[in-house]
């Protein structure tokens, strides 16, 4: 395939950005999208210009490192990881916008690169268990019912991409961080810090500067795996518990 790729270059955060041309020719459609991007890149470094940076690393769906708005769309036309996306869901010829997360709090860092680092402090204010678990434990020691098993597996999928921040149109991430307080609170060993994890990780939230939830439900279709958008609503309701019983104490 023949395809003409129009690339947000920008050198550094402080620096204007800008959408850039190039054109790829044999393209193979078994290609994933980082796979053409190396592609450009071998092209660009032969040329002697400075080659595209994006985010990248295990290339296999998991890690939630790959980030890039296909078209509009985060991730691009399928519903998977930039990294699982094939050049076979494009044409001959197709002209591709390819831009980073936009977000006020995922500041680009050069090109594709976007600074996701407001995710991590959203995990450090909440997201972990300080219940001593040693070795592992008998699988029936902590009997889980199954449908808080089957909960709580749901959302642990959540990768920490940033897809649903990228398409929502508020630059919320209510998706993210209900992924991350309902999967730890629906369980027994998460119960000890139940009500400051949900009051703690919402408060952070805030602080990182992400927009408001509307619930648009632009998140949920983005999600490479499937969050719903009913995590955030289990969310807000263990907030407002959480919160009714911090202000009776």
């Amino acid at each position: 395939m023949k395809l003409t790729l129009r690339v947000w270059r920008q050198r550094n955060a402080d620096a204007p950005g800008a959408m850039s041309t190039y054109d790829v020719d044999g393209i193979s459609s078994d290609m994933s999208f980082l796979e053409m991007l190396d592609v450009l890149n071998e092209q660009l470094i032969l040329s002697g210009e400075d080659p595209v940076a994006f985010d990248h690393d295990c290339r296999e769906g998991i890690c939630g490192a790959c980030s890039l708005v296909i078209n509009g769309d985060a991730h691009g036309p399928e519903r998977t990881t930039t990294c699982q996306l094939h050049m076979r869901s494009f044409r001959d010829g197709d002209t591709i916008d390819i831009e980073p997360w936009r977000a006020a709090a995922f500041p680009v860092i050069k090109d594709l690169v976007v600074d996701r680092s407001a995710f991590d402090r959203i995990i450090q204010a909440g997201g972990y268990v300080t219940a001593p678990t040693g070795s592992a434990p008998e699988a029936h020691a902590t009997p889980v019912p199954k449908a808080d098993a089957d909960f709580a597996f749901e959302h642990a999928e959540c990768i920490g991409c940033g897809a649903c921040v990228a398409a929502c149109p508020n630059g919320a991430a209510m998706l993210f961080t209900s992924a991350k307080v309902n999967h730890l609170n629906v369980l027994p060993q998460g119960a000890p810090e139940r009500e400051t994890r949900v009051l703690d990780m919402v408060a952070q939230m805030d602080a990182e500067g992400f927009g408001g939830c509307t619930l648009t439900g632009e998140c949920a279709t983005a999600c490479p795996k499937g969050i719903p958008l009913v995590s955030i609503t289990g969310m807000n309701k263990e907030w407002l518990r959480a919160a009714r019983r911090v202000a009776k104490r």
